[in-house]
């Protein structure tokens, strides 16, 4: 029998519960690999000044498992 939608609900909120430890981790450093690809790209020195500006003063936000399950469940439903 396939998985309630409270079932999979239930999971995927325990699943980010483990993953928000070392999400921050994560978008820190791939920033350094966001500016080295941007980089590569033919724009100009301007643009691509400005990009890693954003890029620096970007701070992230860690996700409200509570939040995600709500969202998750009241978009299948």
């Amino acid at each position: 029998m396939p998985p309630t939608i409270a079932e999979m609900v239930e999971k995927g909120r325990e699943k980010m519960r483990r993953k928000v430890p070392t999400m921050k981790a994560n978008y820190d450093a791939a920033k350094g690999r966001a500016k080295d690809n941007y980089g590569d790209l033919p724009f100009n020195s301007r643009i691509k000044s400005a990009y890693n500006a954003g890029i620096d003063d970007a701070e992230y936000s860690t996700p409200d498992p509570e939040k995600w399950a709500d969202n998750w469940k009241a978009k299948v439903s």
